[in-house]
């Protein structure tokens, strides 16, 4: 295995190019998703909008470790893999940027 920090995927036995877990990958969305919905529905209903505010840097900071480090340092991709992690990895290619 290939332990990389900054780079995009990791090596997996039996796999030849990087790779995901993508129930890890759509748990982090889904994470995110609910967050963006609590707090644009609290924006959108109260009028309060210092936790959308929040949740939006949160979010790109999320993204910028994703795009710009490796998705496995991403908060919500941490969270998102300690929830699925009792079911069996499904693993997805991903581009190797060289």
């Amino acid at each position: 295995m290939n332990n990389r920090t900054i780079g995009f995927g990791e090596q997996v036995e039996g796999y030849p190019i990087p790779v995901l877990n993508e129930r890890a990958v759509r748990a982090s969305a889904g994470i995110l998703f609910l967050g963006a919905l609590i707090t644009f529905m609290n924006a959108w209903l109260k009028g309060n909008f210092q936790p959308t505010r929040v949740f939006v840097l949160a979010f790109l900071m999320d993204f910028a470790i994703r795009l710009f480090v490796n998705p496995k340092y991403s908060p919500s991709f941490m969270l998102g893999q300690w929830i699925v992690r009792k079911q069996i990895p499904e693993y997805v290619g991903v581009l190797a940027a060289v």
